[in-house]
């Protein structure tokens, strides 16, 4: 299984279709909010999609929960978790709803950790990176157990790649 997801890109159409056509093969893709796009764009066909706290279109969901091969799938935006501050709201909701692997954005920081054997992944901005200097968005792959979360920049430029093992 491969999950594509990118987050805040802010009004940048145009980059969502560069990312979306440089990973045809992933089999989900995920965009974590503020694309400040209307819901219906045509760029955001056939993307799982929420709701950022720049989105003025009320369509679209504030959070999505759904199933790829047998994980359990959480997307926010996060604001409303409030994940500046800490990642500690978004866990207890991903423990209600028991997901698997958690993709939020909102504070423009890059970072991906296993948290109580659940993924939790910020692909960071491709708009206004905080915390660096780099655009990035990421992919995330599942085998046997292991996920494995790699970044690019905008460029496709591979920043990094981690491995977490499932209990």
């Amino acid at each position: 299984m491969k999950i594509l997801v990118m987050s805040d890109t802010h009004g940048d159409a145009e980059i969502i279709q560069t990312v979306k056509s440089r990973h045809p093969e992933a089999d989900v893709v995920i965009h974590c909010g503020d694309s400040e796009l209307d819901y219906d764009h045509p760029y955001l066909e056939g993307i799982k999609r929420v709701r950022g706290n720049c989105d003025r279109d009320k369509r679209f969901p504030d959070e999505e929960l759904f199933e790829v091969e047998g994980k359990k799938i959480f997307v926010t935006h996060g604001h409303l978790f409030n994940v500046k501050s800490t990642v500690m709201n978004l866990f207890y909701r991903a423990k209600e709803v028991e997901a698997d692997a958690v993709f939020f954005g909102h504070s423009h920081v890059l970072g991906a950790e296993l948290i109580d054997n659940a993924l939790f992944v910020n692909p960071g901005s491709l708009l206004k990176p905080r915390g660096m200097d780099k655009k990035s968005y990421a992919v995330i792959d599942c085998k046997e157990n292991v996920w494995r979360v790699t970044a690019y920049t905008d460029q496709g430029e591979e920043i990094f790649q981690q491995k977490f093992q499932l209990e």
